[in-house]
């Protein structure tokens, strides 16, 4: 078979490279962290807080899965019930418990140290999040070092951090970037293992590392999301076993102990839960939630086959600039061990979650690794595409941001009426970069432009997460109400919110919040002092109606006016407090 790159190929041993130094720099600092694992490790670790942290602090709890999860989370510590996982009294058997137990350290954690109101504060359960999204860039480099330079690797780490997709998912209180995490530990130890076989190398004494990062891996991710982290495991080996006639290289893996160790980390809980609640964890979770995503759109998330190639260049942006370019140069060496295990990794799950009805973009997080050693293995090899058609694309370092920016500044200032000044120098920061990626590019500085992009990506970030997104307060209004509820003259205020039934109105107000109509409001009102109806104006009619009938008192104690955006449509909710009965 005719070699496709220059040697060393993908998978094979590396030897030290000398990196020439153009001088600039964010080159500098590259070389500098790629001189030892330490510094590199360090880099992403530093660079991952500065992407990750902008509006980590200040963003409200988002509708509606967030807030659904640290509901949850919240009634687990407010109850000291760990099994059972509830959203009010309605069971919540979607995903298994492992996120929870997390957010749940978390807070229990800030609470015994002193935190005044922990358990409503949504940063504190985004600290896994945080924490998957930086182990998750880590072990992209530890994946990466397998097929790549150092250099390489650290350049796949940095690609990863700047993508927007984990720079979303690292924000958010919920399963996806611990999914991340776990995904790329159990391909990253299988990377090592397939690669080590396809050398030959022959172990007398086989290291029990690998297979202990693999099957820990495989429990976690079983226990934060279910079998799914199987699926990607599957499809990989499938996969590879056909290409090779072999399947041998699974045993470097210790198949029999690792099984027994991840039977012995995910039984208690799941026995547990069928002791609590039967089979319904396993009929809502299994068939409720995974098998019905496959033949139907579930809450309006359906689409046709090619979403996600379509936001591929959206969602993996700085990176994706390079992937067309990378394109030909993966396809030469897809007979390589490893652009094969590459590819048995991307190329599977990536179809089935085209073809599957249900489409989300964060689905496909968990391949995104692959696209990046895949993109850095033809970087440093300097064989990316020099074709005028590919190359032109490009631009879209620039013209990102710039689409990105203005839609977003506009936006607010649409919103708000009000200019949003800070985030101006953020996106001309963000324009800037992307400009000297696109005008720098060619094949010979490939890695600055990519660095630029990155750097572009940056700025961005700062200007969404950490300005203009905090700064949409009509978008949040139960952030408001419960504003408004704390600086009420009475002891522990209940509410009850006809019209306005968001998930983060219950975390934020309070578990025992009442979910109802107008009517139900007003008769909420009746039934002591101390409580507060929150009527959207849709409901307000009924409301009155009620009141009138059952002569309720009332008073209006402020208005809120504000935009649900998980809905589609603006709201306005009076805060009615009782006066008694006529």
């Amino acid at each position: 078979m005719a070699e496709t790159y220059p040697r060393p190929r993908f998978g094979a041993p590396r030897e030290p490279v000398e990196n020439s130094n153009p001088g600039r720099g964010l080159i500098r600092v590259v070389d500098f962290a790629a001189g030892s694992h330490l510094r590199a490790v360090a880099l992403l670790i530093v660079v991952g807080l500065l992407f990750f942290l902008p509006g980590f602090f200040t963003i409200p709890p988002v509708d509606r899965d967030e807030a659904r999860f640290a509901q949850a989370t919240k009634q687990m510590v407010e109850s000291g019930d760990f099994v059972d996982i509830r959203f009010q009294d309605e069971v919540r058997y979607k995903k298994p418990v492992g996120i929870y137990w997390m957010q749940a350290a978390v807070v229990e954690t800030a609470s015994h140290l002193g935190l005044p109101r922990a358990q409503v504060r949504i940063w504190l359960y985004r600290v896994p999040s945080l924490i998957g999204a930086i182990g998750g860039v880590l072990l992209t480099y530890w994946t990466a070092l397998a097929f790549v330079t150092r250099r390489g690797a650290l350049l796949a780490g940095l690609m990863m951090c700047s993508t927007m997709l984990l720079g979303v998912e690292a924000r958010l209180a919920k399963t996806d970037a611990m999914l991340f995490l776990m995904t790329t530990a159990v391909m990253g130890a299988m990377a090592h293992a397939y690669l080590s076989w396809q050398r030959g190398d022959d172990l007398l004494r086989p290291s029990w590392t690998l297979p202990a990062v693999f099957w820990t891996a495989v429990a976690g991710g079983i226990l934060i999301k279910g079998p799914l982290i199987l699926m990607f495991v599957a499809f990989t080996v499938i996969a590879l076993a056909i290409l090779d006639r072999s399947a041998a290289w699974l045993w470097r893996l210790r198949p029999v102990w690792g099984l027994l160790w991840t039977l012995v980390l995910v039984l208690p809980w799941f026995v547990a839960i069928f002791l609590k609640a039967g089979d319904t964890f396993f009929a809502n979770s299994l068939g409720g939630d995974m098998l019905s995503k496959v033949a139907s759109a579930q809450e309006s998330h359906g689409a046709p086959p090619g979403l996600y190639f379509l936001l591929f260049w959206l969602t993996f942006w700085p990176g994706a600039t390079l992937a067309g370019l990378a394109v030909p140069a993966v396809w030469r060496a897809r007979r390589e061990p490893g652009a094969q295990f590459l590819l048995a990794w991307l190329l599977p799950a990536w179809i089935v979650f085209e073809i599957v009805v249900t489409k989300l973009p964060h689905y496909v997080l968990p391949l995104y690794p692959a696209i990046a050693i895949l993109i850095v293995g033809a970087l440093e090899r300097d064989l990316l595409s020099r074709q005028k058609w590919l190359v032109r694309g490009t631009s879209w370092w620039f013209t990102m941001p710039l689409l990105t920016s203005s839609a977003a500044i506009i936006g607010a200032i649409t919103l708000l009426r009000q200019p949003e000044f800070l985030a101006w120098p953020f996106a001309a920061g963000a324009l800037i970069f992307g400009l000297f990626a696109w005008w720098l590019y060619d094949n010979n500085r490939a890695e600055r432009s990519l660095l630029n992009g990155i750097g572009a990506a940056w700025f961005l970030a700062v200007c969404l997460y950490g300005v203009i997104v905090p700064s949409l307060a009509p978008l949040f209004p139960s952030v408001q109400i419960a504003r408004a509820l704390r600086n009420v003259e009475c002891v522990g205020p209940v509410a009850a919110s006809a019209g306005f039934h968001e998930p983060s109105l219950v975390f934020m107000v309070g578990t025992s919040t009442v979910l109802t109509n107008g009517s139900g409001a007003a008769d909420f009102l009746l039934q002591g002092s101390c409580r507060f109806a929150l009527v959207e104006w849709r409901e307000e009619r009924a409301f009155a109606q009620r009141a009138e009938a059952i002569g309720l008192r009332y008073n209006v104690g402020q208005r809120i006016d504000g935009y649900n955006f998980s809905q589609g449509r603006s709201v306005s909710i009076a805060i009615f407090r009782s006066e008694g009965t006529e």
